[in-house]
C-alpha cells in the first residue's frame, strides 16, 4: 500500500552472483511495470548493490535451493495476487532480442495463461517447439523429430512450456502453485 507506483507484473530470477552480468542485462529488459525479485541461492546479496535497480528489487536469500523450492515457499498465490503475470526465470537466459512489454501484449492478445518466450534458434535446443520463429507471433504446434510425437495435438508436443522461462497469468499460477511438490 505504501508503494508510490504499483507494478502490474512480477519477474523472479533464481541467482548466483557469478551470473550478475547476465541478470543485469535481463533486468534492464523489464520496465517499471515489473517488480523484480531475486532468489539468492549462494547467500551473496549485498554485492548486488552495485546495480542501481537492485535497491528497488526484492531480495530473498536461502542457500543451495532451486527456483521451484523458492516459488513454493515465497510465491503463494495470495501473496502475488496483485500481479497480472508472474515470470519465474532461470539466471542464464539470453535476452538480447526480448522486449517485456511487447511480450505481455502478445500474451494478452493470444489469451495465454502459461507461456514462454521463444528461444533463439541457434542455441542447440532439443525441442523445436521452444524455438523462436520469425514467421508468426505465437506457435502452439510444431513438427518435432521423427518418432518424438505420437500425436502433435497431445503432450509432450502440444500444451508444452519449457520451464526455464515460464510466464503464468495470476489465475494459472493459482492452479500451478498447488501442483508444485514440497
Amino acid at each position: 500500500r505504501d508503494l508510490p507506483f504499483k507494478p502490474k507484473y512480477l519477474v523472479t530470477f533464481t541467482v548466483g552472483y557469478a551470473q550478475k552480468e547476465n541478470i543485469n542485462r535481463a533486468v534492464k529488459k523489464f520496465s517499471d511495470n515489473f517488480a523484480i525479485l531475486l532468489f539468492h541461492y549462494d547467500g551473496r546479496v549485498t554485492e548486488w548493490d552495485e546495480f542501481e535497480w537492485s535497491k528497488r528489487a526484492i531480495h530473498i536469500s536461502v542457500s543451495k535451493q532451486t527456483k521451484w523450492w523458492y516459488a513454493k515457499r515465497f510465491l503463494h498465490p495470495d501473496i502475488v495476487a496483485a500481479y497480472e503475470y508472474i515470470f519465474i526465470w532461470d539466471e542464464d537466459l539470453g535476452v538480447d532480442h526480448f522486449n517485456a512489454e511487447e511480450y505481455i501484449k502478445l500474451v494478452k492478445k493470444n489469451g495465454l495463461d502459461i507461456s514462454q518466450p521463444g528461444l533463439e534458434p541457434d542455441r542447440g535446443l532439443t525441442w523445436q517447439m521452444t524455438k523462436r520463429r520469425g514467421d508468426r507471433e505465437v506457435h502452439k504446434e510444431t513438427e518435432e523429430r521423427p518418432g518424438w510425437c505420437a500425436d502433435p495435438h497431445l503432450p509432450p508436443c502440444a500444451a508444452f512450456v519449457e520451464i526455464m522461462a515460464p510466464v503464468f497469468s495470476r489465475e494459472a499460477w493459482r492452479c500451478v502453485w498447488h501442483m508444485i511438490q514440497e
